[in-house]
């Protein structure tokens, strides 16, 4: 590990959780250059839904290259991007009956953010934009503004201007409804809150610590934003393409957002980025909002084929049967070791087991390492243990790597003793 450690910034973080040198994949499997294996509970935090290197995709990618199809494009029109349209289209729009137009920006999920705020922005005219508690949205300088966890954010960015953070479902328990929170700041004009041009929101909050919204909640939230003419963003980036169980997180709660920033697994393992748009926002003149590396045409060829896993239920299906054996199993493994106080929360393939006592969630993530799992962190004080497993990943090595998960939790557990609960 020397060669990173000497050239490569110390802003690497995932090195550090996962100190191996990675040459392999395939699937739900991880190889690093001595040969050993190892189950991958991370997926590109959220990016390989498909697993790594599905053969499908790296057949359509392999024909493509070898046939001189055209990679760099700015956004001129390339045959790829027509089929992954039409695909997209047809495959997941025509189907839900959703009319949007597609905007592709940078390929990061940061850079669709940036195009929603922008957009949000310059049609409402108006410069406050709101986000919640425990959000993440990105890094860059707008979407920092929005992002929640200050370990992020500092004064010298300058990063909090025309942002106001509210809070999420559930912030304050049960028992309080904060919609009815907002509402209020909404409808006083001395609150200090400036009507905004959007609300950005994820309906289940991966690196906030998997805080998932209620349905009633985001049927309010889109209510509220109807109500007062503000645009309702759903960033879709880590917890779409399939990860709640549909292929837009939002789906279960029956509500069609203003805008949708995707990411991630859509462009199946290569860098894509898109903003979906209500037509009638989409009030750009031509080249008004651009990127060198919109329009990445590898990323459109595996985007295509990535998409034929939703010409059917059965992906669906396979995420709600193998969600439920997740929480089936982190559900017994909180009763098995109550001194960690453990809660268990989340929907569809994406699981957080929180474990309040400082540190150990930490623990528990490298002794998973030490024994063959790769799995990371969440919530804003890393006490959230975050399973984030390919959708595809066979259920015999899903049932392995819970397995090595209660073996690290023994092991943690025997290590600290009695000081586990309270503990500083």
């Amino acid at each position: 590990m020397r060669i990173f450690e000497q050239l490569e910034s110390e802003v690497r973080g995932y090195v550090r959780a996962f100190p191996a040198i990675f040459d392999t994949a395939k699937g739900s499997l991880l190889f690093d250059e001595n040969g050993n294996r190892y189950i991958d509970f991370f997926a590109g935090a959220g990016t390989l839904n498909y697993g790594h290197n599905h053969p499908a995709i790296s057949e359509a990618l392999i024909k493509y290259l070898q046939r001189d199809g055209i990679v760099h494009g700015l956004d001129k029109a390339t045959v790829a991007k027509k089929a992954f349209l039409q695909k997209f289209h047809g495959t997941i729009l025509a189907a839900r009956k959703l009319e949007y137009k597609v905007q592709f920006t940078g390929p990061t999920g940061t850079n669709a953010v940036e195009t929603a705020l922008k957009l949000a922005r310059m049609v409402k005219r108006r410069s406050n934009i709101i986000a919640f508690t425990n959000g993440y949205h990105g890094l860059t300088m707008g979407s920092l503004a929005i992002t929640g966890n200050n370990f992020y954010r500092d004064e010298f960015f300058g990063m909090r201007s025309n942002a106001v953070s509210m809070p999420f479902d559930g912030y304050f328990g049960p028992d309080v409804d904060t919609i009815t929170y907002l509402r209020r700041y909404l409808q006083d004009a001395s609150s200090g809150v400036d009507l905004p041009a959007a609300v950005v929101v994820e309906t289940v909050q991966g690196e906030g610590g998997v805080n998932v919204a209620s349905v009633k909640w985001l049927q309010d939230l889109a209510q509220l934003c109807r109500e007062f003419d503000i645009l309702l963003v759903i960033d879709d980036i880590q917890v779409g393409n399939g990860r709640t169980g549909s292929f837009f997180s939002f789906e279960r709660a029956g509500i069609v957002p203003d805008m949708v920033t995707l990411s991630k697994s859509i462009g199946g393992g290569m860098p894509l980025a898109m903003l979906l748009m209500r037509p009638e926002l989409d009030q750009w003149k031509p080249g008004e909002h651009t990127g060198t590396f919109r329009g990445n045409n590898l990323a459109f060829v595996a985007a295509t084929e990535a998409l034929n896993f939703w010409d059917d239920e059965g992906l669906t299906q396979a995420v709600q049967h193998k969600g439920a054996l997740i929480e089936q199993s982190l559900t017994a493994l909180a009763a098995r070791y109550p001194q960690l106080d453990a809660r268990v929360r989340g929907l569809g393939m994406i699981w957080g087991l929180d474990i309040p006592s400082r540190g150990l969630a930490r623990e528990v993530s490298r002794e998973a390492f030490e024994r063959g799992l790769v799995i990371e962190l969440a919530g804003a004080e890393d006490n959230v243990v975050k399973f984030l497993p390919a959708l595809t990943i066979e259920e015999e090595l899903l049932q392995e790597g819970l397995a090595i998960i209660d073996a690290a939790l023994a092991a943690v557990v025997e290590r600290r003793g009695e000081r586990i609960r309270g503990a500083a």
